[in-house]
């Protein structure tokens, strides 16, 4: 597997220092990013800004507002479309955002917005048939629900039996009725009879996306971490593409910066698991990356997201679907 490892010079070495992070990571964004993209970035890699997420299947965004505007004394503003159950806290209180009244009700989530992204790029439908196969703590999961109207059928599996305990937790107070959790591996899903009209695959990968949540994540990273999640995403992958019907759609996530854990597993999905790509239809979003084998239409069914540019941690996302007959 390619590793993208340009030696890091001068330039990178110095930004290194000044940010805290390791010189090859700063390599890497002068290699894709260029000098000003780079700085732009570095500099605010902390400046991910708060959001929640209505839960529609108990409040209107309107009426969330209202009582989160009058009585708790947040400011709000609408992300943009397609997340139209999305809010920026432009100000909170004293307060925190998993301590109101209306949170413990299950009105709403506590969010980044990209993570609203693959929920809706997904499209899920009631009635259908949905896996969300690296589920926990749930953030997605009950979304995915709130999309499908409570209606249909949800399943949700993550290996952690600590993380889905807090799945469970987080369906339970968000009154998620269509939904089945468990504990499970997904790279087992291969061995079940099970059959989806759609798959969420939001990866473990190496997480510079959570720099602002985890600053450990500055320093704590080598480039063989890069090639063990490429590896793994790429079996998890395989395992999701087993289990989902002819004609379905593959949401494919993560929360991190790196190519080839991002648009080369894309390339991947399409040449070896024989998936297509359809773009990301998403206005404010990024394209991919250009990298070297990536072909222009696997770019186009891309899409990634930049504290400096949207205010989101890093973020990636690409929507597939797998060929009928």
């Amino acid at each position: 597997m390619r590793v993208f490892l340009p030696e890091p010079d001068e330039r990178a070495r110095r930004l290194a220092e000044e940010h805290g992070l390791r010189p090859y990571m700063v390599a890497r964004y002068l290699r894709f990013l260029g000098r000003r993209e780079t700085r732009e970035l570095l500099e605010h890699l902390d400046d991910v800004r708060p959001a929640l997420r209505t839960n529609t299947l108990l409040v209107t965004p309107e009426d969330l507002r209202r009582q989160l505007e009058g009585k708790r004394g947040f400011r709000l503003e609408r992300c943009p479309e397609p997340i139209d159950e999305g809010f920026w806290v432009v100000e909170e209180p004293p307060i925190s955002l998993g301590a109101t009244l209306e949170y413990m009700l299950g009105y709403y989530v506590p969010q980044d917005a990209a993570s609203m992204v693959p929920p809706v790029v997904l499209d899920p439908r009631p009635g259908e048939r949905v896996l969300d196969a690296c589920a926990a703590p749930g953030g997605k999961t009950t979304h995915l629900a709130q999309l499908m109207r409570n209606e249909g059928t949800l399943i949700a599996i993550d290996v952690d039996p600590d993380r889905v305990r807090k799945l469970k937790s987080n369906l339970h107070r968000c009154r998620v009725a269509n939904c089945l959790a468990l504990r499970m591996n997904a790279l087992d899903l291969p061995r079940t009879d099970w059959e989806f009209d759609r798959v969420l695959l939001d990866v473990p990968c190496t997480g510079e996306g959570v720099i602002h949540k985890d600053p450990s994540r500055r320093r704590s990273r080598d480039p063989e971490d890069i090639e063990h999640c490429a590896r793994l995403q790429r079996r998890l992958l395989r395992a999701a593409v087993e289990v989902l019907k002819p004609g379905g759609v593959l949401v494919y996530s993560t929360c991190t910066f790196s190519p080839e854990e991002n648009e080369l597993n894309v390339q991947y999905a399409v040449e070896e698991l024989g998936l297509e790509p359809e773009p990301v239809d998403i206005d404010w979003a990024e394209p991919g990356l250009r990298v070297p084998g990536v072909d222009r239409e696997v770019r186009e069914a891309c899409a990634r997201f930049y504290p400096h540019r949207h205010g989101t941690e890093l973020f990636f996302v690409a929507r597939l679907r797998k060929p009928l007959g």
